[in-house]
């Protein structure tokens, strides 16, 4: 058990600071990317590689971040990560082509990287059992909170002044969480151990082609060579891991049925996620005429649905555990989902209201409560590599499910189109309305809306299938320490340490 360190409210205002700039980063892109193409003269290549740069490196750079936090101290490599971010963001904020754009992204994905796994690690290290879920439950709030602040931010920053600005904010939020960490916060590193160069190159690769193929799913299919790469790469990893004497990554740690039930939750919950994102943001822009400003405003009933419930939460699963509430929290996203799949082209925000709260409370039951399985079961001296393999499973969801869902959405609307509209009106609700507008045609205009309303309902229902196989994923796998012993589902830390 971990001492309660005095300062560790305080500590996790860094952490949530940390965190905060992070997510928010990738939401006011999103809603920058017109003007940057406009300003810099970008292509829609530039611009794709303007966004894919970040995660690509993010996604690849997660597991090695993790370890060296572990292995060189948490506070120490949080803050150089901070200092990176920060540096790039400036990078960012002044670019005059995309290709200087591309370099700061590069280097903003190298720094979240670093941040991001060391957030979670040292939030573990300095509250304990009784405190911790408490502490997750806030954390995961100020995600959600990033989550739909980023375009509303972002709408606003670009109303008032420059695209830059939306990287220049960054800076202050980053100097304020360089200097608190300074002062405020301990610093935590695991026993000395050999690095392991091959296992950290092996997983950069394999991270960074496998994210590449999901990213590219959606609109040029399955790249084999690059997916060979992935499969290669990652197996050689595992090979590698379980070999070596001194493993970058734990894979003990997938013995523990909380880390395993906690992490194939995630990756479902995720899935699902991604679709939810991308169909309602083109629902409400393209079908209730939303703005993307009034489109991310639009999400906070889900906000508020997840952090009341986050902090109820907190409670209740203290009292319960974390199974029921993570199967719970699971079902009722699977309910919000069905309520979201019953949406047409005539229902006004109402219905997406309802749906929206349902989908929130669920949230903020099951995904503290999954995080809390899986990180319960890390060993402190593995924290920081633990808290990357659940970032990393979690954004490797979420890409898979934007381009898993976001290809079905797409193929589901073209088959539904009637063959006798136009055959670029076909290919998306975005490119139908834009040939509505043009040749005046109204009664396009509705059919497209109601088409894409039918196929947005068939996304969702695969959604809640994949929340629900979640759900029964949790009940069968996860275990709780008051009902079984501790001996059930935390990795003892002997066995998840390789001498």
């Amino acid at each position: 058990m971990t001492a309660r360190h005095p300062r560790r409210w305080l500590i996790l205002i860094v952490l949530c600071l940390s965190t905060l700039v992070l997510v928010l980063d990738n939401g006011v892109l999103n809603v920058a990317i017109p003007v940057l193409t406009e300003d810099l003269g970008a292509t829609a290549q530039e611009i794709q590689w303007i966004v894919a740069s970040y995660i690509l490196v993010f996604a690849g750079l997660l597991l090695t971040a993790g370890s060296l936090s572990d292995r060189y101290g948490r506070k120490k490599v949080m803050i150089t990560g901070l200092a990176i971010f920060g540096a790039a963001s400036l990078v960012a904020t002044y670019a005059g082509s995309p290709e200087m754009l591309i370099t700061g992204r590069v280097l903003m994905g190298i720094g979240g990287a670093i941040v991001m796994p060391s957030t979670l690690s040292v939030l573990i290290t300095v509250f304990d059992d009784d405190e911790r879920r408490k502490a997750m439950s806030i954390w995961s709030s100020v995600l959600m909170v990033g989550l739909i602040g980023g375009p509303v931010l972002g709408g606003a920053l670009i109303a008032k002044f420059w695209w830059g600005s939306v990287f220049l904010i960054n800076v202050p939020v980053v100097v304020l969480a360089i200097a608190a960490a300074v002062i405020l916060m301990p610093e935590s590193k695991s026993p000395w151990r050999k690095p392991d160069p091959l296992g950290a190159l092996l997983s950069m690769v394999g991270l960074v082609s496998l994210v590449w193929v999901i990213i590219e799913l959606p609109e040029h299919g399955v790249s084999w060579p690059i997916l060979a790469i992935a499969v290669v790469s990652l197996s050689a990893f595992v090979a590698w891991e379980l070999r070596t004497p001194v493993p970058m990554v734990p894979l003990e740690l997938f013995r523990s049925r909380n880390f395993s039930g906690g992490s194939l939750s995630l990756v479902l919950l995720q899935v699902a996620n991604g679709g939810l994102i991308l169909a309602l943001t083109q629902y409400m822009q393209f079908v209730l005429g939303f703005s993307p400003t009034k489109a991310g405003l639009a999400m906070i009933p889900m906000a508020v649905g997840v952090i009341v419930v986050n902090g109820v939460g907190a409670t209740l699963g203290q009292k319960i555990g974390n199974r029921p509430m993570t199967v719970v929290g699971l079902v009722g996203l699977a309910a919000g989902f069905w309520v979201m799949s019953t949406l047409s082209a005539d229902d006004g925000f109402g219905m997406v209201t309802v749906a929206l709260v349902v989908f929130g409370v669920g949230a903020g039951l099951a995904q503290p409560a999954a995080t809390a399985a899986l990180m319960g079961a890390v060993p402190h001296e593995h924290a920081g590599v633990g808290s990357a393999l659940n970032d990393t499973v979690q954004q490797a969801g979420a890409a898979l499910g934007i381009a898993i869902l976001g290809s079905a959405l797409a193929h589901n609307f073209t088959a539904k189109m009637p063959e006798s509209a136009p055959a670029q009106a076909r290919g998306s609700i975005g490119e139908a309305l834009a040939v509505a507008a043009s040749t005046g045609d109204n009664g396009l205009a509705r059919v497209a809306k109601t088409t894409f309303a039918h196929a947005m309902s068939g996304t969702f229902v695969v959604s809640a299938i994949a929340v629900l196989g979640s759900a029964v994923l949790a009940f069968v796998l996860l275990r709780d320490k008051k009902s079984t012993g501790p001996e059930a589902d935390v990795v003892d830390e002997t066995q998840a340490v390789t001498h």
